[in-house]
């Protein structure tokens, strides 16, 4: 009874990424609107990509030193079993595909909730709510699907003289999955936080600077004005020289 139920599990991590795929496509067919909610709409997936890039390249380093201490320790002094590395490593990979599709998923359908919500309200919280489902459809369908995978494959492969002894191998490496797959949702989740900060600044500085430009531009082109106030002396010119009043 028990291994007929447990294939409910699988079937609905496959329903549940056959809904995403759906919702998925019926957001893509919606339109961007006019051409500048399309260019608007093409830099926000620029950047949103070269945010992702970043950060994957440096997840990749932490989950390869990662997985290489896993591996030491299980094949090494033995506190680990052999799967253990590798349930790690497949957990954070389907967390940050999970991640990725989201992201696809959120900036195609920002220019298309925007155009949506201009012809009606309800069309707009149609695809609004559709697009949003497909991340937390897609969350739940691959870890649904990997925890899955997991067991049956550890169930076939895992041979210990007590099952007791086997069940605590297969929870192990399953709770390592989990833990792979939170250690990539705290980089997506403290990094997105620390790439808007910066960015948030640069434009700031960027308007500090563009300002204070405008506003010596504006000063030297002011008529009149010849850099230096009346009875100043300029830069350079001797003390007890008279002062300058040709700009009187």
């Amino acid at each position: 009874m028990l291994n007929q139920l447990f294939w409910i599990v699988p079937i609905c991590s496959v329903i549940a990424l056959l809904f995403a795929w759906f919702f998925f496509k019926g957001m893509m067919k919606e339109s961007e609107g006019n051409e500048t909610m399309k260019r608007i709409a093409g830099h926000v997936r620029k950047g949103a990509m070269a945010y992702l890039r970043q950060q994957y390249k440096i997840v990749g380093l932490v989950f390869l030193v990662l997985c290489l201490f896993f591996a030491w320790m299980a094949y090494g002094p033995g506190l680990q079993n052999g799967w253990v590395w590798f349930a790690f490593l497949t957990g954070g990979f389907f967390s940050g595909l999970a991640g990725f599709i989201g992201m696809k998923t959120a900036t195609y359908a920002s220019a298309r909730t925007a155009n949506a919500a201009s012809r009606s309200m309800n069309d707009g919280l149609k695809v609004a709510f559709r697009s949003g489902a497909v991340m937390g459809l897609v969350v739940v369908g691959l870890a649904l699907l990997d925890i899955s995978l997991w067991w049956l494959v550890l169930d076939c492969f895992v041979e210990e003289a007590s099952a007791t002894h086997k069940a605590v191998m297969i929870t192990t490496t399953m709770l390592t999955f989990g833990m792979g797959a939170s250690t990539q949702a705290l980089f997506a989740r403290v990094g997105g936080g620390v790439f808007t900060s910066c960015r948030r600044r640069r434009r700031c500085s960027l308007r500090r600077s563009t300002a204070g430009r405008c506003r010596r531009r504006c000063r030297s082109r002011r008529p009149g004005s010849s850099g230096h106030s009346p009875g100043s002396r300029p830069a350079g010119r001797p003390a007890g020289w008279p002062a300058d009043t040709s700009s009187r």
